[in-house]
């Protein structure tokens, strides 16, 4: 039988010497990986003019050390921290955060809200899967209400944080939410926060079949998928539906869309001012 050679055309913005993958299998961060270097070179962007800055945890994995450009992987929860002082120092790069929703929402919460408020133009992906994958399975900040993990095994009392709503309403210049399964709406996304001027968010729903999902009675990832697909509600939808009607629901789509100052130019503006630049 004649071998058929298949060639994958992203594979030239991959480390070589980080593969095979050690994601867990199913795991949506190969999907995000695959979306982000997509988008890249749709817009034909030299990696050697971006800087992935990542956290710890799963995701963080996404940047460091499977994209093939200058990368930092910093400390737990500080990735918007060292993502800031990057940009602030080489304006003229992209700088991009890769991490999970604990890693970004949970320990550096604090760092994502003040970065939004503050426009710094930076671009987050933010790898949503419901849980502290890496570590155990333990509940985090997006963990749904009643959902089952290491530390919640009779169901999470807490309501999740809503990420990309209270993102937008920080002050972010770009917003929008995607999950795994809507991989060209994401690649899409992902491009138009590379293009912004301010602080972009892309916040990822992503499956975790072995930490989230077997714990929630979806064992697989086309269980988690099929989820996915029947739980999201397009935002245009969602604003005719009552908080009820949206308990349980994934909104997906921009959320929000426009022009503000930037924390670098205008940080800038204050340099020159001063005589800084000469």
């Amino acid at each position: 039988m004649e071998k058929i050679h298949t060639k994958y055309d992203m594979a030239k913005y991959l480390r070589k010497e980080a593969l095979p993958t050690a994601l867990c299998p199913g795991c949506g961060g190969g999907t995000v990986l695959n979306a982000f270097a997509n988008a890249v070179d749709q817009l034909k962007i030299d990696p050697k003019d971006l800087v992935m800055v990542s956290g710890i945890g799963c995701s963080a994995w996404i940047a460091s050390p499977y994209f093939l450009a200058d990368t930092l992987h910093t400390t737990h929860g500080r990735a918007i921290a060292f993502a800031t002082g990057v940009k602030v120092g080489l304006p003229d790069k992209k700088v991009v955060v890769i991490s999970g929703d604990g890693d970004l929402a949970g320990i550096g919460g604090n760092h994502l809200i003040h970065a939004a408020r503050r426009n710094v133009d930076i671009t987050v992906i933010l790898v949503n899967n419901f849980i502290y994958g890496m570590t155990g399975g333990q509940v985090g900040p997006t963990t749904p209400f009643g959902a089952n993990t290491t530390t919640s095994p009779y169901g999470n009392i807490e309501h999740p944080i809503n990420i990309s709503e209270t993102i937008a309403a920080a002050g972010a210049s770009y917003v929008a939410r995607w999950t795994t399964f809507h991989v060209y709406q994401l690649i899409e996304s992902i491009k138009k926060a590379l293009q912004v001027k301010g602080f972009s968010l892309v916040e990822v729903v992503s499956q975790c079949p072995v930490q989230f999902g077997r714990r929630n009675r979806m064992k697989t990832p086309a269980e988690m998928l099929r989820w996915f697909q029947k739980n999201s509600v397009p935002i245009s939808k969602a604003k005719n539906m009552s908080p009820e009607e949206l308990e349980g629901k994934i909104v997906i789509g921009e959320i929000i869309s426009r022009e503000r100052p930037e924390f670098t130019e205008e940080l800038n503006k204050i340099i020159e001012k001063l005589g800084g630049g000469e």
